[in-house]
């Protein structure tokens, strides 16, 4: 395993972090637990769960797993988040210091510790703003409640906005963002990674293997069955099946992914998880695991060495649809042919 620094901290943690969204849902407790006992064992110190994952379970699975053996808690960077719903009431969603301060207690008692060490904004909150929360934050991190935050799923603009408002007040600064990010989903570029690394913010990528496209088990054509997220739901958000599947780029880039593992000798999962885990900024990436088996043959992309042909095959065959103004690779060029010859 691989060690680095969270984002702009000096905490360490894994190369890949253990997502537990699948925690209480596609595995049950004792699945669960020994998903966790195979990550610490293979040398993993860090578990990014949420308040929302199958309505708290997750962050109770985990809790009960820390606190079943001695140095669990202490070797383990533990991460969740708060924003989106967790009961009815107007006041039981979003970043407000009303909201925050309930979530917060609440999933320090479901994961049965005293401090979280990565608490993250699951999301940007238009209703509130940023000044309430990243001062309830600044807070939070003066009392002891959490050691470091983040955000997921933010713009640039978004990411950016906080930054300046956090320096402008002096308070305690973000250090990471959780975006969607793969081979087939590379969209952040554009604003969010420079964003990121001009801020000196790590990126904890979710959603690694794209739902499992990644993976190599779906086939051109052929409509998914069975145990698998599409087999079991074809129009799952933004996996789903039919635009991906007539999308010809999709199977450009499992085409490539494939050939490229069968040349190691590995698994395309492997090969799609050692690409993004040296893109620019990634920190840690999040893997999630239905079974041990799915954790297995992931974590043994930490061991892969791909060569820097394959690296750049696999970023030209992905290279993001951006050809438009003022985002593209051709708008950009024009832009400094203009530049070079005095407008």
């Amino acid at each position: 395993m691989q060690y680095r620094t969270l984002g702009r901290s000096g905490a360490v943690v894994s190369a890949f972090a253990l997502g537990t969204m699948t925690f209480g849902a596609e595995a049950d407790e004792a699945t669960s637990h020994a998903i966790l006992d195979d990550y610490a064992e293979a040398g993993g110190t860090f578990i990014d769960t949420a308040d929302v994952y199958s309505h708290g379970t997750s962050e109770e699975i985990v809790g009960r797993w820390l606190a079943g053996g001695s140095g669990r808690r202490e070797a383990m960077v533990v991460a969740t988040k708060g924003r989106f719903p967790m009961g009815d009431g107007p006041n039981d969603l979003g970043t407000s210091r009303r909201h925050l301060r309930t979530a917060l207690d609440a999933s320090l008692r479901r994961l049965g510790t005293d401090h979280i060490d990565l608490y993250q904004m699951h999301a940007w909150d238009p209703h509130t703003p940023i000044e309430e929360t990243l001062r309830f934050l600044d807070d939070a991190v003066s009392a002891g409640k959490i050691g470091y935050y983040g955000f997921s799923n933010f713009l640039g603009w978004q990411l950016t906005k906080a930054v300046y408002e956090v320096k402008a007040h002096g308070w305690a600064a973000p250090v990471t963002l959780q975006p969607q990010y793969n081979l087939l989903v590379r969209g952040i570029e554009s604003e969010v990674v420079p964003a990121a690394l001009d801020a000196g913010m790590g990126l904890l990528p979710w959603g690694p293997l794209a739902g499992g496209w990644l993976s190599g088990k779906y086939q051109r054509d052929v409509a998914p069955t069975g145990h698998t997220r599409l087999g079991e739901d074809p129009q799952r958000g933004m996996e789903a099946w039919e635009p991906r599947n007539a999308r010809a780029k999709t199977w450009d880039i499992i085409d490539a992914v494939g050939s490229v593992a069968q040349g190691h000798g590995a698994s395309p999962a492997q090969v799609a998880l050692r690409w993004l885990l040296d893109r620019p900024a990634v920190t840690s990436v999040i893997l999630g695991a239905r079974t041990r088996e799915q954790l297995a043959d992931n974590l043994k992309a930490a061991d892969l060495a791909l060569t820097a042909e394959e690296v750049a095959e696999l970023t030209r065959v992905s290279e993001p649809d951006l050809e438009a103004y003022p985002y593209g690779t051709k708008a950009i060029a024009q832009r400094s042919r203009k530049i070079e010859g005095g407008r």
